[in-house]
């Protein structure tokens, strides 16, 4: 059974809820500071005196409110911006260069528009270049978007290879994150443009815990070491280059010359 006008009141409810938030992190979110976006879901009403036994109700795409009051993205915005505004963005990475890998290309616009938009919520000095992100992904997954491997004591899922530590402190409201938080499944660590979503986010907070480190302002290569865990050793040891960073360096020099 449906209850329309409960299924109504749902709706007034949700459009009070995001009243409270006028502004917008970024043009192409949908959702208001302080909310995120919902997906068109059934909804058990519990009894009442006019349906004793309860009720099920059609509630809508909405933005409901963040308890913390901060930035995050959900699964579900981040295919909606995707959709609207991915397709015909300019200046993607470089393609038909790193033809040892089959599906290389493949993902180019969810590289330009994630990295367009993380540049654009952080504005860094030296704004990160899409084609070191591919290079990035290249040595990661080989642009595989089911890849999964263990690595240590936990598994690494998806085309940049998210880690569940990573996976839970890019959605941890008392975390690490001061804000800019990211609430996805693990299973959807999987889709290409959420892996490279949070990978870019994450890539953003490699670069403040390289710059710890290193007690200056890391570059971008300096915060893929340390994505990759190798930075510390590598400050250790001024004479140890990992291979999977060789690697790297070689596919951007490449994408670069192109």
């Amino acid at each position: 059974m449906t209850d329309k006008n409960t299924e109504m009141d749902i709706m007034e409810e949700d459009m009070e809820l995001s009243s409270d938030f006028d502004t917008k992190t970024h043009p192409w979110r949908i959702c208001p500071i302080g909310t995120h976006l919902v997906r068109t879901h059934d909804l058990h009403i519990p009894p009442s005196k006019k349906h004793p036994e309860g009720s099920l109700t059609t509630r809508h795409k909405h933005c409901a409110a963040n308890p913390s009051k901060k930035d995050v993205l959900s699964f579900e915005e981040i295919q909606e911006m995707t959709k609207m505004n991915f397709s015909n963005l300019s200046a993607p990475p470089t393609p038909n260069v790193l033809s040892e890998f089959p599906r290389a290309d493949e993902f180019d616009q969810y590289i330009c528009g994630w990295v367009r938009y993380w540049n654009d919520i952080f504005n860094p000095k030296m704004p990160l270049d899409s084609n070191l992100v591919k290079a990035l992904i290249a040595t990661e997954s080989g642009f595989d978007p089911i890849s999964e491997n263990i690595v240590g004591k936990t598994h690494a899922r998806g085309l940049m290879q998210i880690i569940v530590p990573t996976h839970e402190a890019i959605g941890d409201h008392h975390g690490e994150l001061k804000n800019y938080l990211i609430h996805v499944k693990l299973t959807d660590l999987f889709d290409p443009s959420t892996s490279i979503c949070i990978g870019v986010r994450w890539l953003f907070r490699k670069k403040e815990t390289a710059s710890s480190r290193l007690h200056r302002e890391a570059t971008w290569i300096e915060a893929i070491e340390d994505y990759k865990s190798y930075l510390k050793d590598m400050i250790a040891d001024k004479n140890y280059i990992p291979k999977p960073i060789s690697h790297l360096q070689e596919y951007y020099i490449r994408l670069r010359e192109h």
